[in-house]
Parts: C-alpha cells; structure tokens; sequence
C-alpha cells in the first residue's frame, strides 16, 4: 500500500492553490514540510510509535479536499448550541478547517488578547505568529504531522498576552459539514505568555452522514508562570476518523491541564508530546475513553522531563464493549541531569466483552538518578463479586454493569477543574453508558 503518493501528486498540482488561499507566512513552511514527507512517507505498523493504528490504512481513501475556500452553508450559531448549565463560555466555531468569523460572541476580550483565524492573524500580525508556528511541529519526525502542515490553508490562534487572566472559558466547536466526502487539515495554535492564564473546551462534532478524514495539529506555548486547562471532548459518529497531534513546550513555573475525553468516534489516534523546558513547571495529562461497536481509540504521549524539578501525571482510563479496540501507549523520558523530578503514569482499562481489545505499553526512560517516578497499568473485566454483592440488593444485571462502568472512570473526570463542565461530563457519560443519543442534531453538550 502506498497510501501517500496520492498527496504527493495532490501537493505537485494544486500547490499555488493552497498558497493562494493561505497566508505567506504559513506557505513558507510547506516546500520544507513536503520534502520531508516525501523523503519518510508514512510509517508502518513495525515503527514502534505507530504499532497499534494502521495510518497507511487511514490514508488510503481519495477523499475530497476544499482547497478553493468554498464557503460551507451553514450557520453554527444556530444550527449547534453548545450550552453547558451554569457555565459561562466565550463561543466560536471550526467549521472543517476554517475560522467561522462571519458572527464572532459579542463579548470583549481582555486587552491585547486574540482569538481568530490563523490565516487572518498570520496575515495581519506575520512576526507575532511566525515567532510560533511550526516551531515545535518541526522538531518532530510524525509524518501525519508533515502532511497537516504542507496541506493546512487555516485554523484558529489564541494568544494571551503577558499577565493577562482571561476569566471566562472559550469553548471551540470543531463542525464537520459536507455534502460529499472530506478531508480536511486543521491547524491550531495556542500561545500564552509570561504569567498568563486561559480555559479552552473543545467540542469535536460531525454534523452529516458522511466520511470524514480529520487531520489536526496543534502547537502549544506555556510561558513562564502560566496556567493553561485544555479539555478536548470528542462526540463524532463511526464514520469519522480522527488524526490528531499536539505538541506542547511548558516555560519555568507553568501548570497544564490537558484532558481528553472520547465518547464517540470512529477511529481515533491522538499523539501527546509535551517538553518541559523551565524547572517547577507541572502537568496533569488526563484521557477517558468510551468505545464500543468496532471503535477504534490510540492515544500515544511522550512525556520529555529535559529539566529538573518538573512534575508530571497522567492517567488515562478506557471502557471498551463490543469489538471495540484501545491502545495507550506513554512514554515518560527523564532526561540526565533532570534531577528532582516526580513522574506518575496509570493506565487502567476495562473490558466489557471478552471480544474487546486493549493494548497498553507504559513506559520510563530515566537518566538521573535522584527521582520518583511509577508507571503501572491493568486491564480487566467486570468484577464479578461485585456484580454478585449488587443483584444481592435487588439491583438489575445490566444496571449494576453501567454503575461499576460509571464509577470506573469517574475519577478521571474528577480531574477536570471547570465544576460546571465536570458535572455536565458525568451526566453525558452516564447517557453514553446507557447507549442514549442526545435529542438534538448538535454536540451532545446541549440539553
């Protein structure tokens, strides 16, 4: 199978059309891009990072792209209210891979603070975005990653200036509309600077029938004493496969709270490295997963402590009935000399069915030798003695099944900061665990 020639001969045809509706900012890192994705192409299943996804089989499908800019007819504002009870966000929209700015919340944001087109902000402000993008992406060697960046025409920027708190959280719905097939390549990246501090939910959300190849790279910029909640919540259909890797660099003294939470999809691969790169900097890197029918979950994180006196913890927790398939690959490296640090890494993972599926490699890579670091992980069925002990009390088979799924995963959503979105979370789970569908056609954050 040689999944990337089709992108090879796409780029060779169509490259002053993507040029032509991107910034030149962006278009200087394509040529570079492109030649190394020529050179690599992408990895097979051998490659030890890649083992449990099949991106040559992702890949493989010749699915539209809208290179043009065709504008998609749809009004997110009215067609996906996204409201989350007692919570106030500031609310955008993705649409594919572009920017929604034809209507924009009406709320100011705090001075000196952007939240906009990448393509608009790289035109407008080259020298702030150039200082950025690309930076951290380049450095990495995932191909998937190269193909989003010699193919990218959009995405959304957020930037905080220094010191500044942005108190209300933003909420970014990624819609996924067409009318025929689609790929699309979004890009997103997030800058805050010295001391400054930001909330971000975003909501994943398919809005037809139809197939979806979703490609995303996001770059991430922690300065010095900042303090950054991202939660990602994934809510698609069987037929969207989604392609995701982030990339994170943590200044002296920051604090990140990352989560991904998978409710529904298709198939998914997420790829988490982050890089500590000042001391005192800590990070709490969280994943639920909730998979059935033949889903298909991989989140792959590298943890890269190349200062001392960092912290970092994750933990990660899969529920997979059915033929549903999961893979959690996390890799801590304590670099030499990165003395002090404390690392702890947890993956527990449930099987509901004995056709259920769970590949899980913890793994630490230590160079110092004054440390704390643990890594552990299980997978396991039901426990049938407590299922015993809760029919005993006149609790029903398949609800006794459901609380015991429920608690599982419930400390992870207790991770979560956002009050309003943790409690809002458990009662989606618990709808996913029950097999409901939300009543309206947006993101099942509504009613």
């Amino acid at each position: 199978m040689n999944s990337e020639q089709q992108y090879i001969d796409l780029y060779k045809q169509c490259r002053s059309m993507i040029c032509e509706h991107s910034a030149p900012m962006m278009n200087a890192e394509r040529d570079k891009a492109f030649e190394a994705f020529c050179a690599s192409g992408f990895p097979t299943r051998k490659v030890e990072r890649y083992k449990y996804t099949n991106l040559q089989e992702i890949f493989a499908p010749d699915l539209g792209l809208n290179l043009h800019r065709l504008d998609i007819p749809v009004n997110p504002y009215d067609a996906f209210k996204c409201d989350v009870p007692n919570l106030s966000t500031q609310l955008y929209f993705m649409v594919n891979d572009s920017f929604y700015d034809k209507a924009l919340p009406k709320v100011e944001l705090p001075q000196g603070v952007i939240i906009n087109s990448l393509r608009k902000v790289a035109i407008e402000k080259p020298e702030l975005v150039s200082k950025y993008y690309n930076q951290l992406c380049a450095q990495n060697e995932a191909s998937e990653a190269k193909l989003n960046t010699f193919l990218a025409q959009d995405g959304l920027f957020v930037y905080v200036p220094k010191n500044v708190k942005v108190d209300k959280a933003i909420q970014v719905i990624n819609i996924l509309r067409s009318d025929v097939d689609l790929m699309v390549n979004r890009r997103v990246l997030i800058v805050l600077e010295q001391g400054a501090e930001l909330k971000l939910l975003f909501c994943d959300h398919a809005a037809d029938d139809r197939q979806f190849l979703a490609t995303q790279v996001t770059e991430v910029f922690v300065g010095e004493n900042a303090q950054l909640d991202i939660y990602n919540l994934e809510e698609t259909h069987v037929k969207n496969t989604l392609v995701g890797n982030t990339y994170i660099s943590q200044d002296a003294n920051s604090r990140l709270s990352h989560s991904n939470i998978t409710l529904h999809n298709g198939t998914t691969r997420n790829t988490l490295d982050l890089v500590f790169r000042g001391e005192g900097a800590e990070c709490f890197c969280n994943g639920c997963v909730i998979a059935d029918k033949e889903q298909h979950v991989d989140n792959n994180t590298l943890i890269d402590h190349a200062v001392s006196h960092c912290d970092s913890h994750e933990l990660y927790k899969y529920v997979l009935n059915d033929k549903a398939v999961g893979a959690f690959a996390g890799r801590v490296l304590v670099r030499k000399d990165s003395q002090k640090t404390t690392s702890a890494m947890t993956n527990q993972n449930l099987c509901a069915t004995k056709e259920a599926r769970m590949y899980t490699q913890p793994m630490l890579e230590i160079y110092a030798d004054d440390v704390k670091c643990s890594h552990g992980s299980t997978v396991g069925q039901l426990n049938d003695a407590a299922l015993f002990y809760m029919r005993q009390r006149g609790i029903s088979l398949e609800e006794a099944k459901l609380l015991l799924q429920f608690a599982f995963v419930g400390d992870v959503i207790d991770q979560i900061r956002l009050e309003p979105l943790r409690d809002r979370l458990h009662y989606l789970v618990e709808k996913r665990f029950r097999g409901e569908l939300s009543k309206c056609e947006g993101c099942k954050l509504c009613k």
